[in-house]
């Protein structure tokens, strides 16, 4: 593996344990040996066979504080079946369908979601700002992208800390956004790929509140993205707009809330969708890129936080 494939400015490879016991583990000896990709988010995970070694439940219970402390976890040379895919998926719960896929015409697995582009793709799958279809009423706990071809160079992924995105608003801000709710509408997602809802299809709309608490961690977050917030409910179009554009130019251009995930063949990234966005970067045409999602469903909507917490 080339170790330039990976992006960090955090020398040292540390052992990330679990502080806490995770169901009925007892995750104390349990560690992984794991490189941060920055301070604030996403981390190599090394030396471990997502198709042998998740027999062992200290190493699943690690895995699981991991995902909560880094929020993007990244799996090298790995050699998934589907079935061990979806297996790997199902550790942190149900698996979600696209909605894309949820009709009675579908052909295909319903429980992975194919990502591909290639000479003949006009517009790249993923190339603004989100979290995965944030229109459901319970969207996504996270996804996990196994790619099985690559370009030489390019298509690497961005993802965003919306802790850290909420965290860094000036108080002023964080005030005026923390009572307020937006629309998430999948017309408007699709719409960016130049295509236009059809009749008698089932188009998921949800409103969810501009700041929301992580049901695990607790800690406040941004929610909302440029691929499906379309307005905030009560105030008037300028206002919305101004708003929301505002918000996600902060999530966009401070090079703080990011790490950045280059690609390989057998490479897996696991990303916390209730806490992190991401941007798909599509510089590789005509090569081609491909791979497959498994993404888990959530037991609970997006919830606004019940109690003030400290400021940042």
């Amino acid at each position: 593996m080339d170790p330039n494939r990976v992006r960090s400015n955090v020398r040292p490879t540390v052992v990330a344990q679990a502080r806490r016991s995770i169901g009925s583990y007892d995750p104390a000896v349990a560690v992984l040996n794991i490189t941060p990709l920055t301070p604030s988010i996403g981390a190599v995970v090394n030396g471990i066979d997502l198709a042998q070694d998740l027999a062992d439940r200290n190493v699943e219970a690690s895995l699981k504080q991991a995902f909560l402390d880094h929020q993007v976890l990244v799996f090298r040379d790995q050699t998934l079946t589907r079935d061990q895919h979806k297996n790997f998926g199902r550790l942190f719960g149900p698996l979600h369908i696209h909605p894309s896929q949820r009709h009675d015409s579908y052909v295909g697995d319903r429980e992975v979601f194919p990502v591909e582009a290639d000479e003949t793709t006009v517009l790249n799958n993923g190339g603004l700002w989100h979290s995965d279809v944030s229109c459901d009423q319970k969207p996504p706990l996270g996804s996990m992208l196994l790619l099985k071809e690559a370009p030489a160079s390019g298509g690497d992924t961005l993802f965003a800390n919306m802790y850290l995105a909420y965290e860094s608003l000036s108080k002023p801000i964080r005030t005026l956004i923390e009572g307020l709710d937006a629309v998430h509408d999948m017309r408007q997602d699709i719409r960016h790929y130049d295509m236009e809802p059809r009749p008698g299809v089932d188009y998921p709309q949800s409103t969810h509140p501009l700041v929301v608490a992580h049901p695990d961690t607790g800690r406040k977050l941004l929610f909302c993205n440029s691929a499906f917030t379309t307005n905030i409910v009560g105030l008037s179009k300028p206002e919305s707009k101004a708003i929301l554009e505002m918000l996600y130019l902060h999530t966009a251009n401070d090079p703080k809330l990011h790490c950045r995930v280059q690609w390989e063949p057998g490479t897996l990234t696991f990303w916390d969708n209730r806490c992190v966005q991401h941007y798909a970067v599509w510089d590789y045409r005509p090569q081609r890129r491909s791979g497959e999602r498994v993404t888990i469903a959530s037991t609970t909507p997006p919830t606004r936080p019940q109690a003030p917490s400290p400021d940042p």
